[in-house]
């Protein structure tokens, strides 16, 4: 996505369009220029007040770091010899900070001489100064894994971290006003007499782990605040700027699109951690995965759909997989799964339920109607699988794998019940069923397993579909090395 939006914000840079917007008199704007020009001196101020607007110059407590003689466009300064500066300190908040009150962060730079303060006349120039604020707090619900609307007001908690990062963007492109792509276009601030531009200030909490926050509250008096300055290139900031957008795909509901932030600190975490080689490894397979899985769906349909005989096949395997893909759909939308997750388990579920079709005889039985309203179903085993030995050794298989199966269930139930936390009933039920599934899961496929030691062949089983399983599997235990997730999904991994 943030490729995309570049790549989309690039075209619009090529050159002045053909046809520029027009200007309130009916003549062409005049692309506009950088107020600071490369290598420009510039001194820093930044200020820390409760207030949304800041007139407090003159209050010293007021003022956090200022750095002068700062170049505009150096990147080979600083102590890393990157252009970057850092400050570290803490701030005294008040009683009403502590009962989820503001902060706002005030950051001014003036051309080197000059002052942030209006009132000062002879220090002060309004073309010398870039200014942008922010609240520094994240107000969230104490409890985010609960909604509101199901379980009643929940309370609110303000949150604070200790990183923050001013990025000022190293660019001088002559932008010109009206014409500025989103999400770039807020911004870039225009001045309204001169038309050109003012240095774009960027505050970048990218990179700050939603588990890095800490609530704020009576008990704290102070809070640790390490201030960061690093020029940025407007290749990058264009990436993080489309970061920090709403997708362009609201209309599919933000449920459905947006990811929540345990999965974007995933990724961060994913970026920030992972050998870069092995990254690189990561992103080409899953590619390759869903071409994988997309194969394998189509060899499944292919396979079964044109079986003429179900002697080697276990069929009763076939409904427990149909029960299977409904408790692994149904619990991950109960906790608020990836959305291309959600697709692929729900093709998957939808093939299964297909399968059913062509392994039994599924009729509408009319006369007997449920509630005297709505039709029957009847199923009926297919004449080749009543005729074969299949029949046998599967029925055999289920009545030894049973005895094994349902003790399991029973105490697992009761171990979840006693040990795991759950939101209520029905997602015990769905988080039992479906902890118990990758756990044990592997042992509902030995009835096959059965039947091919019996049968001694195994040239009834679709092995283009099993081919393509097996690769997935290995790619699932490549993601379960990088990506963040549960220990149960990773053993999950093993059951194939």
């Amino acid at each position: 996505r943030i490729f995309i939006i570049w790549v989309i914000s690039s075209w619009f840079r090529r050159g002045p369009a053909p046809q520029e917007p027009n200007s309130p008199g009916g003549t062409p704007r005049a692309p506009s220029r950088n107020l600071f020009p490369k290598d420009t001196l510039m001194d820093l101020y930044v200020y820390i007040s409760e207030h949304e607007h800041f007139t407090d110059f003159n209050v010293t407590s007021a003022l956090f770091w200022q750095k002068r003689d700062l170049v505009y466009g150096d990147w080979t300064s600083g102590e890393n010899a990157d252009g970057c500066y850092e400050h570290y300190g803490e701030v005294d908040i008040s009683q009403s900070v502590q009962q989820n009150g503001s902060i706002y962060i005030h950051v001014y730079f003036t051309k080197s001489g000059f002052h942030p303060d209006p009132r000062q006349k002879n220090l002060y120039r309004r073309l010398a100064t870039v200014h942008t604020s922010r609240t520094a707090i994240l107000v969230t619900p104490a409890l985010p894994l609960q909604r509101a609307e199901d379980y009643g007001p929940v309370e609110v908690i303000s949150h604070w971290h200790p990183n923050l990062t001013i990025n000022m963007v190293d660019d001088h492109t002559p932008w010109v006003k009206g014409s500025v792509p989103p999400p770039l276009d807020q911004y870039v601030k225009f001045d309204a007499i001169s038309g050109d531009y003012y240095p774009i200030l960027y505050f970048n909490d990218y990179w700050n782990l939603q588990k890095d926050y800490f609530p704020i509250n009576e008990t704290l008096q102070r809070l640790p605040f390490r201030l960061s300055f690093c020029p940025l290139s407007l290749w990058r900031w264009q990436l993080y700027a489309a970061q920090s957008t709403k997708s362009p795909w609201n209309f599919l509901g933000e449920d459905l699109y947006e990811q929540s932030d345990e999965e974007q600190d995933s990724v961060k975490v994913a970026l920030l951690e992972t050998n870069p080689y092995l990254l690189a490894l990561t992103i080409i397979v899953s590619i390759v995965h869903s071409v994988f899985e997309f194969l394998a769906f189509k060899n499944d349909i292919q396979f079964w759909n044109s079986r003429q005989s179900l002697e080697g096949l276990s069929v009763r395997s076939v409904f427990f997989g149909v029960f299977q893909s409904l408790v692994v759909l149904l619990y991950i939308l109960d906790n608020e799964t990836n959305f291309v997750v959600q697709v692929s388990v729900f093709i998957g579920l939808l093939i299964d339920l297909w399968k059913i079709t062509k392994v039994m005889d599924v009729r509408l039985d009319r006369e007997n109607k449920v509630a005297g309203v709505f039709p029957r179903l009847t199923f009926k085993d297919k004449s080749t699988y009543i005729e074969s030995s299949t029949k046998v050794y599967d029925d055999m298989a289920f009545r030894y794998l049973s005895w094994i199966l349902f003790p399991l269930l029973g105490c697992y139930a009761v171990y979840s019940l006693l040990y795991l936390e759950h939101k209520g009933w029905y997602s015990w039920v769905l988080s039992m069923l479906y902890g118990f599934l990758l756990t044990f899961g592997f042992i509902t496929m030995t009835p096959q397993l059965f039947i091919n030691y019996k049968l001694k062949s195994v040239a009834h089983l679709p092995w283009r579909m099993l081919t393509y399983k097996a690769l997935n599997t290995f790619i699932d235990d490549l993601f379960a090395f990088v990506v963040k997730m549960p220990m149960m999904y990773r053993i999950g991994c093993l059951r194939e």
